[in-house]
């Protein structure tokens, strides 16, 4: 997701690319990428939505090494008219929301050091494109994330991009949905992490909760652990469908009146599909 207050790098362009420099890449660099593959190839069958299994077929992610974004950009034009475009890192939101209105995906070039394989705060190029990219293969995930981006560009002239980060925090980044009797994984910042992926499946500590539009925008979130909310969407049509048939402005308009919810809220006319009992949370303070 982007962030405010930015100032452009030197050498970057007017609308934040720059050369991913793929032919920079050292050994080591290629092979945290495969380490980082190799276990979430692991760990993700049987958790993941198969969109995202499918999409990795597509895309050809499974060959070694960190990706170059001009090769996987063909794939991905070819099934959905989407690119991957490298950025130094966090974009402001209005470019950040240009991008995904018009269909191109901003990812970091750089990857995490070897010691940092089960966190980084700032999404590099393994969170960026595996996470992300092979649902952007997805027709209908496509659909939503540009209709997303166009959501974005409104949002910013009516002061509400605040509530638009939660909604794509909460699908985009942390989302599950409902698959045959039980839930799958879809959001990047869970099938990107080794750890994650199992904790938001499995801990009995979050809380899981049926998908409602106003209530995920009103929900704080937080970027420094694991998460105490998961919503759970009915699919990836229903989610565009809710997006694309869905007046903001007044939305935005009712909720500027309301107070935001806290992070392990559970309201009485939420859809409650585990109760958590927040013990991770808790435990670490």
């Amino acid at each position: 997701m982007a962030e405010a207050e930015l100032v452009r790098p030197e050498g970057a362009a007017a609308d934040w690319t720059i050369p991913q420099g793929w032919d920079q890449y050292t050994p080591e660099e290629h092979a945290t990428w495969d380490t980082l593959f190799e276990r979430q190839a692991r760990m993700l069958p049987g958790r993941v939505t198969p969109e995202f299994i499918a999409g990795l077929d597509v895309l050809r992610l499974s060959r070694p090494g960190i990706p170059d974004f001009e090769e996987l950009s063909e794939r991905l034009t070819k099934a959905t008219g989407w690119s991957v475009v490298a950025v130094p890192g966090l974009v402001p939101d209005d470019v950040f929301f240009d991008h995904l209105a018009n269909r191109r995906f901003v990812a970091g070039n750089f990857i995490r050091r070897p010691d940092q394989l089960d966190y980084l705060q700032e999404p590099d190029v393994f969170h960026d494109v595996f996470g992300h990219v092979p649902l952007l293969a997805n027709p209908v995930f496509a659909d939503y994330m540009q209709a997303y981006g166009q959501g974005g560009q409104r949002a910013g002239a009516m002061g509400a991009i605040q509530r638009l980060s939660r909604l794509y925090w909460y699908t985009v980044e942390f989302g599950l949905v409902r698959s045959g009797d039980g839930l799958k994984l879809y959001g990047a910042g869970i099938v990107s992490s080794f750890t994650e992926s199992a904790f938001a499946l499995e801990d009995p500590s979050p809380n899981r909760l049926g998908f409602d539009l106003k209530r995920v925008m009103r929900t704080k979130y937080r970027i420094d652990d694991f998460q105490q909310n998961y919503f759970v969407i009915d699919s990836f049509e229903d989610l565009l469908d809710k997006t694309l048939n869905t007046d903001f402005a007044p939305l935005y308009a009712e909720m500027a009146g309301e107070p935001d919810i806290e992070i392990e809220t559970i309201l009485p006319e939420d859809t409650v599909i585990t109760r958590g009992t927040q013990a991770y949370a808790r435990g670490r303070g």
